[in-house]
């Protein structure tokens, strides 16, 4: 009876290893968001494409490009989006957005991974998540972000020349933004402009406690151009709006500029964007 009794005690241990051990491996397993490899030329029906404020002239119904680009060196398949075609202005908001595979909850820490390249410059992209449902999403543009990256060259209304660079979009007083570029902490100086033609790596570890409990933030890594190994590029960003909510969807934008005052339509590509619980700067690819 004893000799059974510990054979049961065993085999229960074993299994209680066995189901913490895959628990523990399922925080680290990467969740698909988009990796665009379904031989389709556009864009899935999981995305949102919208362009909530169109001041094209003559009048374009539909101005945003969407492309699946296929590498023929590689033949890896990736997203292509510009604001609208060369030599288009006037499409202020050009929204593409895809609800996550799960939502990232209150007080949950999730990783993002994501590639990236510049398919040319000048152009204004920017790309994160919200914890807004998709009609408002249209609604508040910009302001529907929360975690929020940016690539632009773009001079703003101040007077600001932007360089290139990547840049956190951080919130300020009232929920207005600031932009700050990433920095390189070798040199302490922010980081160069990003290349054309290269793809770069990023991992931004998302924090998604309330504001109070140190929460609303997130930071980021990069691999890529002047960063040969992966690198903290960034360290706590604040959530543009900070509304305490769960994250349901992964949101791009791009925007040509108005009609007096455009500033290019170059493209921004996207690939392998991904999702993993806890902070887990590993490669999902």
């Amino acid at each position: 009876m004893k000799k059974l009794s510990l054979v049961l005690y065993l085999l229960l241990g074993a299994v209680l290893h066995i189901y913490f051990a895959e628990a523990h491996a399922n925080d680290k397993q990467w969740l698909l968001v988009d990796n665009f490899e379904s031989g389709a030329k556009l864009l899935s029906s999981d995305w949102f494409i919208e362009d909530v404020q169109n001041e094209t002239s003559p009048f374009i119904p539909r101005p945003q490009v969407s492309k699946i680009i296929t590498e023929p060196s590689t033949q890896n398949a990736y997203y292509l989006k510009q604001a609208a075609e060369d030599g288009i202005v006037g499409n202020r908001k050009a929204l593409s957005y895809i609800k996550l595979p799960r939502s990232i909850e209150i007080g949950e820490t999730y990783t993002l991974y994501t590639r990236i390249m510049v398919d040319a410059f000048p152009n204004n992209h920017s790309f994160g998540l919200s914890n807004l449902q998709a009609e408002s999403i249209n609604e508040l543009s910009y302001n529907a972000f929360e975690p929020m990256l940016r690539v632009t060259d773009k001079t703003e209304s101040d007077g600001t020349v932007n360089r290139g660079a990547l840049m956190v979009i951080q919130s300020s007083s009232k929920g207005k933004a600031t932009y700050t570029d990433v920095v390189n902490p070798s040199t302490k100086m922010p980081a160069e402009r990003l290349v054309e033609k290269q793809w770069y790596e990023l991992w931004y570890v998302i924090n998604n406690l309330p504001y109070k409990d140190g929460g609303q933030r997130y930071s980021v890594y990069m691999k890529g151009g002047e960063f040969k190994q992966q690198t903290q590029v960034y360290l706590g960003a604040v959530f543009r709006m900070k509304r305490e909510a769960s994250l349901h969807y992964f949101v791009t934008i791009s925007n040509t500029g108005s009609q007096k005052k455009p500033y290019g339509n170059g493209g921004l590509a996207y690939d392998d964007i991904y999702m993993s619980r806890g902070k887990n700067l590993s490669n999902p690819r």
